[in-house]
């Protein structure tokens, strides 16, 4: 059931903009555990199909439950709305660079994210036009569709949208499924699935033996993609709609940092309302003696 509950948030992260999910199972200690089971699923089969059922399915709830809602609020109140995303993003930056100084750290490895986070920003932004929209593939075409979306919801940090937009895919991508076009979607699907085995695999081994140069590289990627959660709708001025939008900031902020790790701050927050309701009887106590 914990499990289930952890892949309701990662759905989440799944369709709010900007906001990985894959990032959401690096913060919430599962990252590694989920591309193993999947890099290693016949390995031990039974155990693997254990721990990923609950989280897919989890997944999936927390894709239909709030697809609907984020695309009611991005349509009604967009700007309002990326800012409180921008805020949830933000509160994963702590979350995330703490993961990544988990298993040794050193200054050269400011180096690695510095420089991940310049090629990642250059390829998702200064070169948006430099693979042109592909509308009529063929079926190797469609293949790498699929291996696209593969990748990019398996790498923490990757927006699906803005790389499937960087290599043209993203029109094709959505207009597939809302047409429900076989012809793409058929060789697609297969591509998925070899994308999901084969880069799980590969991200498995790379974790396991340079883990902290590894996840530098994905915290550079992750940082330069944080610009794309805000667009052309979100700019701000002298009006009351900046205070809102800052506060907004500060909210998501604090409920990404509180979910990031939602069991140890539950049970500080536990401790100080037990503190709090503790003082308060002894105040009580102390006036009713007076």
């Amino acid at each position: 059931m914990y499990n289930f509950l952890k892949g309701i948030i990662v759905g989440i992260g799944g369709i709010a903009p900007g906001l990985s999910g894959s990032v959401l199972l690096v913060i919430l200690g599962l990252y590694q555990k989920t591309i193993t089971a999947i890099g290693t699923l016949f390995k031990n089969f039974k155990e693997n199909v254990k721990f990923l059922i609950p989280l897919f399915l989890g997944f999936g709830v927390g894709v239909l439950i709030f697809s609907k809602i984020v695309d009611f609020l991005l349509g009604n109140f967009e700007m309002y709305t990326r800012y409180t995303f921008l805020g949830l993003v933000l509160g994963t930056v702590p979350l995330f660079y703490r993961e990544v100084k988990k298993e040794g750290f050193s200054n050269k490895y400011y180096i690695v994210i510095f420089i991940s986070a310049c090629f990642g920003f250059s390829l998702f932004f200064l070169n948006k036009d430099l693979f042109p929209v592909l509308n009529n593939p063929n079926v190797f075409q469609s293949v790498m569709l699929g291996v696209a979306v593969a990748g990019s919801s398996i790498i923490p940090g990757v927006d699906s949208a803005v790389i499937l937009s960087s290599l043209g895919l993203y029109e094709l991508y959505v207009s597939s499924i809302a047409n429900l076009n076989f012809e793409v979607l058929i060789p697609a699907g297969i591509g998925l699935v070899i994308g999901v085995l084969v880069i799980s695999f590969l991200i498995n081994k790379l974790v396991n033996k340079f883990y902290t140069a590894t996840f530098s590289v994905i915290f550079g990627l992750f940082l330069s993609i944080i610009p794309n959660v805000l667009n052309g709708n979100c700019a701000l001025g002298l009006n009351i709609n900046t205070l809102i939008s800052i506060l907004l900031i500060i909210f998501g902020f604090g409920i990404s940092y509180f979910l990031g790790d939602i069991k140890e701050n539950s049970q500080k927050l536990k401790k100080c309302l037990e503190f709090l309701r503790k003082s308060r009887l002894r105040e009580e106590s102390d006036y009713l003696k007076k």
